[in-house]
């Protein structure tokens, strides 16, 4: 593809996309297809010569739009809500034209940079502790999902309860990791790749509103130390993704400082909301905290994958991550002047995701981002006095964000059937959870294109789906 006939079809892609987004609300929100119906339609072997341009955009309608679930429609409310927006496309795009593999500051010097600047500017934005920021012994890097960022987390907690030892000679099998019951599943993953065994991560206990009880990740911790475990790190969550608890992270700091552990906090949703002065009591304790993750990928109009991982003291994570061999060796490294964001991460090579990212803020400005969030999260209290208004139904959950978790008094059956009159109505498309032993429906507000009235017409939809069974 010649410099021009990239344009030609690079005009085309941005007309397909543009329309894309204009027109996302008329398709159904949850694909219908079938498991296998989407190979069925793709020929059995790729072609020996390159097809025309206008042939392989016109697929996109005819194969694959079929088997997309519109994450991006008005009536998308299910799981948490996954941002996109203009500027975010065009900062992909761009960072996909430069392909910069930015694993060094020598490989793109800007790359690196921009990163660690805008990584400084969501700590002010959210008034996040100063330590995070790379004026200090901290700092942020960005990953692909906060799962990466708890996992890295997770080794360098590993590493320091070992003093380094791990690395060396294997993590052994008497450290122990906290999370609670609503922890995000991701932890369970790092726990097995980190190689604490999932047999070391303890579940703890929660209050009536889901949040993390402190005194019985005390008393778990003080169980593990008399049977010779070594506790090495705790994770809770400012807004779990099952109900949006918020675990009350400057008591959890308390215990993890009292017994020497590492205090990670994930708040992959919920963290977008500080950007809110008014919101910023959910950071409560993050100031003790060792490391912390949010994702702009869901609720700050940037598109995935854009996870930003901040650490108090980024020598912690340079001695668990850094290997240096000779052909990555450079006079900047060695100079000690500059970030190599490679050794903040898992793998080598990583994408110039912020720029997507820069787009994002100076697009919007911080004034732009607060509307959204604070429309979202409107909206949901909207949602939530309706519920409560009505005898048949209740709120299941605290709902201080955008989620409202709701049910039918009716039991477990109603709710079901609830679920799927809605989602096969393809006008709407919520998820699920259980809370208190509770088949509970969960409505995430948070798409750029859903404004009131597709909330009220989902509420609608809830209320005749009970009635009719």
């Amino acid at each position: 593809m010649t410099p021009e006939e990239f344009r030609q079809a690079g005009h085309a892609a941005i007309d397909w996309i543009a329309d894309y987004m204009k027109t996302v609300g008329e398709f159904p929100v949850l694909s219908k297809v079938e498991p296998g119906e989407i190979r069925d339609r793709l020929p059995s072997s790729p072609p020996e010569v390159g097809e025309p341009w206008e042939a392989v955009l016109a697929d996109l309608d005819e194969v694959i739009l079929p088997g997309i679930t519109h994450w991006q429609s008005p009536g998308f409310f299910a799981y948490f809500p996954a941002n996109s927006s203009g500027p975010a496309v065009l900062g992909d795009l761009l960072s996909s034209g430069l392909g910069v593999q930015g694993m060094l500051w020598a490989t793109s010097p800007a790359a690196t940079e921009l990163e660690t600047h805008v990584l400084d500017w969501l700590v002010d934005m959210c008034g996040l502790p100063e330590k995070f920021s790379s004026r200090s012994a901290g700092g942020g890097v960005i990953h692909d999902s906060a799962s990466s960022a708890t996992l890295v987390a997770l080794l360098a907690a590993r590493e320091r309860a070992t003093h380094g030892q791990a690395n060396r000679h294997g993590a052994g099998g008497d450290l122990t990791v906290y999370t609670s019951v609503h922890g995000h599943s991701s932890i369970d993953k790092a726990v097995r790749i980190a190689g604490y065994g999932a047999e070391r991560l303890r579940h703890v206990a929660v209050r009536p509103d889901q949040s993390m009880d402190p005194d019985a990740l005390e008393e778990a911790i003080i169980a593990d130390e008399a049977e010779g475990f070594t506790p090495a790190a705790v994770v809770a969550t400012i807004g779990t993704t099952s109900s949006t608890a918020i675990d009350p992270i400057a008591e959890i700091a308390e215990v993890a400082s009292n017994h020497g552990l590492w205090l990670h906090v994930d708040a992959a949703y919920a963290g977008t909301a500080a950007v809110l002065p008014e919101m910023r009591w959910i950071l409560d304790g993050l100031d003790r905290a060792d490391s912390y993750v949010f994702n702009p990928h869901k609720w700050m109009l940037t598109n995935f994958d854009c996870s930003a991982f901040f650490v108090a003291d980024r020598a912690h994570l340079i001695d668990t991550l850094s290997i240096q061999p000779e052909y990555l060796r450079n006079k900047a490294t060695e100079s000690g002047a500059v970030i190599d964001y490679r050794d903040w991460q898992i793998p080598l090579g990583r994408r110039f995701r912020a720029l997507k990212l820069w787009f994002v803020i100076r697009s919007f400005g911080v004034e732009g981002i607060r509307a959204h969030v604070r429309r979202s999260i409107d909206m949901a209290q909207e949602l939530a006095g309706w519920v409560e208004a009505h005898p048949d139904f209740e709120i299941a959950a605290p709902h201080p964000f955008s989620l409202v978790c709701l049910r039918h008094r009716g039991g477990d059956a109603v709710n079901k059937r609830i679920l799927e009159a809605v989602n096969a109505s393809g006008e709407a498309f919520i998820t699920h959870t259980v809370l208190d032993g509770a088949y509970t429906l969960r409505v995430a507000i948070g798409a750029p294109t859903t404004t009131i009235d597709h909330v009220r017409a989902l509420w609608e939809k809830i209320q005749a789906a009970a009635t009719a069974g």
